[in-house]
């Protein structure tokens, strides 16, 4: 059993996104997140993927590319911190990223096939870690995490997205 972040194995504001998760295996999480996913994915067209929900709100394209490139944001710190490294890595800045993407130039599959790959890259990163690796940490952003607390949040921040998805976009 890995077992659920501590307080201190996170900053406070990233516990929005942990709490949202559920049990103590954030790899089997994350698992199964990537079958709920693609069959959300799957019902959504080319066309209702540049679906905004107001005119201030990113669309479903920009909404996913957002999760994906959060994703791997993370498994990096997770591989930073799991491997030993010792400096601290930089802050990511989403709204930099999202600017960045030019996410509805990119076709609707494009995107979903993005997420499956890094979603896999995820999985394979955690599920070939040593046991010991899910206490290990680092410094990131100014704030210490473990690598189980990134893991969490990886589970978390995508639930939070795939709830957004549902109740605003596909309602």
């Amino acid at each position: 059993m890995i077992g659920r972040p501590k307080a201190d194995e996170a900053a406070t504001y990233y516990f929005r996104y942990i709490d949202q998760t559920a049990g103590d295996d954030p790899l089997r999480l994350i698992q199964e997140q990537l079958e709920e996913s693609m069959q959300l994915f799957s019902e959504i067209s080319e066309e209702k993927s540049l679906f905004r929900y107001a005119a201030d709100k990113w669309s479903i394209r920009q909404l996913v590319n957002h999760v994906t490139d959060t994703e791997r944001a993370f498994a990096f710190r997770a591989l930073w911190f799991v491997r030993g490294f010792e400096p601290a890595l930089p802050s990511y800045d989403q709204d930099i990223a999202a600017a960045s993407a030019s996410a509805d130039t990119v076709h609707w599959n494009g995107h979903v096939e993005e997420f499956y790959s890094v979603r896999r890259s995820t999985i394979a990163l955690l599920k070939n870690m040593p046991a010991d690796g899910w206490d290990r940490t680092g410094v990131a952003a100014n704030n210490r995490f473990t690598v189980r607390a990134v893991a969490f949040i990886i589970a978390g921040h995508a639930a939070h997205h795939l709830t957004i998805l549902r109740e605003r976009y596909l309602r």
